[in-house]
């Protein structure tokens, strides 16, 4: 049930620390800064951030998106330094959530996106901005039965098993397939975020399965998968579905390699993180869920405007 929260609600310690620190950095910590998607999300905080000249914005995050203990390093570097606020992207649901409750023990509101922490640490953050994730993989699974039918086979290529994303993404998918279909699912296999281990994934899976479709999960995960596509000769000889919105993966769906891909609101994840935590740190009112909300894009609406507006 969603509820308005304010910095007194918090606790004493929150409410004292934004009255004493109404200024100073906001710190943005994503997966990963080598992904268009995170680069996306700097994009918005970085337009945010203008709006707010009492304030300054850092954006940082590891290597890789498997480079979890580098993330908790970032964020706890970033309490040592004294940050007012921060806006996290976690890798991992249980390696963030020490390092996040001691953000709210040292006085500091933290602004959860795109993936949630394990349940039980919902008080120790002050709002949740995300797609929907389960929504968005069932949105995905509909599209695939309406496109392959009910039968046949349907590759799921996912990225890191457990991440609170991944978990709505590719479970209400796969869910879904299930209960509205015969088709029997092949997967999920892993990438960890990295194109070139889904690229060689999905070309084994082609060669060892008869498919009618495939899922890519998120951005790496699905420009390898349709580069395997096109690399095997199959772009087109089944339906293939991805997740986010960088130039390759509109060129994929221009080109009819993949039907869609589903894409969520990167910009406003930084956009509306970094004005939660401004809005908490001058005392006013937030919600403890926001949705950024999410847009199937296909050939037939990649030039309307509110395809246009995901883009990245």
């Amino acid at each position: 049930m969603k509820k308005l929260l304010t910095t007194a609600l918090a606790t004493g310690i929150l409410a004292t620390a934004a009255t004493v620190a109404s200024a100073g950095e906001i710190a943005v910590i994503v997966k990963t800064t080598n992904s268009s998607f995170w680069q996306n999300v700097n994009k918005g905080a970085t337009a945010a951030i203008e709006g707010h000249s009492d304030h300054t914005m850092t954006f940082n995050g590891p290597a890789a998106e498997s480079a979890i203990a580098d993330q908790v390093a970032l964020v706890e570097n970033a309490i040592n330094r004294g940050v007012s606020g921060i806006v996290l992207a976690p890798s991992d649901p249980e390696a963030l959530a020490p390092v996040v409750k001691r953000a709210y023990e040292s006085g500091i509101p933290v602004a959860i996106i795109d993936s949630g922490l394990a349940e039980g640490n919902e008080k120790y953050y002050q709002t949740f901005l995300s797609t929907d994730n389960c929504a968005a993989g069932e949105q995905a699974a509909q599209m695939m039965i309406d496109s392959v039918g009910t039968s046949g086979k349907v590759a799921v290529m996912s990225y890191v098993a457990g991440v609170g994303s991944e978990i709505g993404r590719v479970g209400c998918f796969v869910k879904h397939i299930g209960e509205s279909s015969d088709i029997e699912i092949v997967g999920p296999f892993y990438s960890q975020s990295q194109m070139a281990t889904a690229l060689n994934q999905t070309t084994d899976i082609l060669a060892a399965n008869k498919l009618v479709g495939i899922f890519g999960a998120n951005e790496p995960t699905a420009i390898g998968m349709g580069r395997a596509i096109e690399q095997a000769g199959k772009a087109g000889q089944l339906t293939a579905i991805g997740f986010d919105g960088n130039a390759d993966l509109q060129d994929m769906v221009k080109s009819g390699t993949l039907l869609s891909t589903a894409v969520q609101g990167s910009f406003q994840m930084g956009e509306l993180g970094v004005n939660a935590i401004a809005d908490l740190l001058a005392g006013n009112e937030i919600t403890n869920f926001i949705d950024t909300g999410v847009v199937m894009v296909t050939k037939d609406n990649i030039d309307t405007p509110v395809a246009q507006n995901v883009l990245y």
